[in-house]
């Protein structure tokens, strides 16, 4: 969800205002556009992700497969990381809809030459969001409506998976294992012997940067949407929240070099929106019990969901 920011103080407009025609209008076409080349980018990098899987092995062999059956063996890559990021933007707009707050359309980001394919999805919020409730219900809905469909597509990728033998001092980039990722590894194949790996599904891949997305989104800081709803559990007092949480965002990428690209963008957004994040018309007043569970059950999402080191190049030696 993409960061707003009031310039004003205080917001004041009604909690329902009434459905205006300029509201919700979109170019539809920049949308399908963006929309087509992210799944043709994700769909190249899943056509390698499934020869890797395929092969199970480290050296970069051939395909045993033509290029075109390839190709579209990566769907299953695609279409799962597309509906991940879409049904988490989809969240956030339907929420904004439901509160009649202008947003747009997910915008999806192509990026063929990461091993992602694509930089995520965002909306863009085209006014202030007045009122805590609301503020709370746009930025809960896009990381719960994600976390619903990373969690079967988690657990079909790894029962789809398999474990191989890996050759001695081979080079591979090692990926950090979120709780939820470990537990459906071990329900399905257990603990690997000594010189095994499991080789994932490429349905299994997306889930994982799924999870990875899920848990930054989710990050307690700035306007991320955990910033939102940090704000609208503590009001003002957020703010040292922002301070602490810059903290630990650093001392994590002292030591997980793939955070720090990360930590920056976060950085960054601090000092072009501030620390303060932007006020709404009843900041003051506690949230309803039934969202602070629900804030709660947020912070469980995050728990299962984060990794601290993401990916880190290393020799797979036998164990």
């Amino acid at each position: 969800m993409e960061p707003f920011r009031d310039d004003s103080g205080l917001l004041t407009p009604p909690e329902a205002p009434a459905v205006t025609s300029e509201k919700f209008q979109d170019r539809s076409g920049l949308h399908v556009l963006l929309f087509m080349l992210t799944f043709v980018s994700t769909t190249l990098v899943g056509a390698e992700h499934y020869r890797f899987f395929l092969l199970g092995d480290f050296v970069g062999s051939q395909a045993p497969m033509p290029y075109p059956a390839l190709f579209l063996r990566g769907f299953w890559y695609s279409v799962t990381i597309l509906l991940i990021l879409g049904c988490h933007e989809m969240g956030h707009y339907l929420a904004c809809r439901y509160y009649n707050v202008d947003a747009s359309l997910p915008f999806f980001l192509p990026m063929p030459i990461l091993f992602s394919g694509t930089l995520g999805a965002v909306i863009r919020i085209r006014e202030p969001i007045p009122r805590k409730k609301m503020l709370f219900d746009i930025g809960i809905a896009g990381p719960l409506a994600g976390f619903a469909v990373v969690v079967p597509a988690l657990f079909i990728g790894i029962a789809m998976s398999r474990v191989v033998q890996i050759p001695p001092q081979t080079p591979g980039t090692l990926l950090g294992e979120p709780l939820i990722f470990r537990l459906a590894s071990w329900l399905f194949w257990g603990s690997p012997p000594d010189g095994y790996a499991l080789i994932m599904h490429p349905m299994a891949f997306a889930a994982w940067f799924g999870l990875l997305a899920t848990a930054l989104n989710l990050f307690p800081i700035g306007q991320l949407d955990g910033g939102h709803i940090a704000y609208a559990l503590l009001g003002a007092r957020s703010t040292y929240l922002n301070y602490a949480m810059i903290a630990v965002a650093i001392g994590i990428s002292y030591f997980s070099p793939s955070m720090v690209i990360w930590t920056g963008l976060t950085i960054a957004m601090l000092l072009l929106f501030g620390p303060r994040h932007p006020r709404v018309q009843d900041e003051a007043a506690p949230l309803d019990w039934p969202r602070v569970a629900l804030a709660v059950l947020a912070l469980a999402v995050f728990i299962v969901c984060f990794t601290p080191t993401p990916m880190q190049p290393v020799d797979l030696l036998p164990r």
